[in-house]
């Protein structure tokens, strides 16, 4: 293992030294690790309507209390219909008035923009597997930049591996996600604004205002011999 190790940091040094000083362009570089959440039932929609509120909320308490109106979209999805309606729940329940006219009050916007990236983009999660080991113990084994790790416990073990697993949306990672953006605001100034992004499941798009174009036909094309005089 140190001699692994050793070769491992041997290779890196050698690799920085040939490393370019200069690059017309700046190297593309990952992120550290983070994690997003994935929306896949209307109870999520509840869960991060009351995330917003409490964030905007917190902001209104530094202002004078006035009424606040929610300025729905013209046409909403069925996202943002369902946004308005439990954000409007969540601040009647903390005790604030919602106006039904935008007279005399602060105005909440609900903008929801979407995003489409590539259909094969990659995903990381946990890749490990479970073995069963005598008397109950089960063997939990990760491989992870060449080394094999094993962990071997008792029914503790196989919560971990459940945990390590559940944790993670099923699936690929989704090409669509959204950015969620709640905004307070008088005609001079913004008093508060939330914003907020979450993936998406690919198969429901249409509930966020998304309609992917239908495939063209496939054009038949037909040729006729022409014989004799014209």
């Amino acid at each position: 293992m140190a001699l692994k190790t050793a070769m491992a940091l041997a290779a890196g040094i050698l690799l920085a030294g040939c490393a370019s000083r200069y690059t017309p362009t700046p190297l593309a570089a990952n992120f550290p690790v983070t994690k997003q959440a994935k929306l896949q039932a209307a109870y999520h929609w509840g869960v991060i309507s009351d995330s917003i509120e409490k964030r905007v909320v917190l902001e209104l308490k530094k202002s004078p209390p006035r009424p606040v109106y929610i300025n729905e979209p013209k046409e909403p999805s069925a996202f943002q219909r369902a946004l308005a309606a439990q954000l409007t729940t969540s601040l009647v329940n903390d005790g604030y008035v919602v106006s039904r006219s935008p007279a005399g009050s602060l105005r909440v916007d609900l903008d929801v923009q979407t995003v489409t990236f590539t259909a094969d983009r990659p995903q990381y999660r946990y890749h490990g597997d479970k073995t069963i080991l005598a008397g109950g113990v089960w063997l939990l084994s990760e491989i992870d930049a060449g080394a094999l790790f094993n962990v071997a416990a008792g029914a503790g073990a196989l919560d971990t591996y459940q945990w390590f697993n559940s944790q993670f949306a099923p699936g690929d990672t989704p090409k669509t996600e959204i950015i969620v953006t709640v905004s307070v605001s008088d005609q001079y100034r913004y008093l508060a604004r939330s914003t907020s992004a979450y993936y998406v499941a690919d198969t429901d798009r249409v509930l966020y205002g998304i309609v992917d174009p239908k495939p063209e036909e496939p054009k038949i094309t037909r040729t006729f011999q022409v014989r004799g005089d014209i």
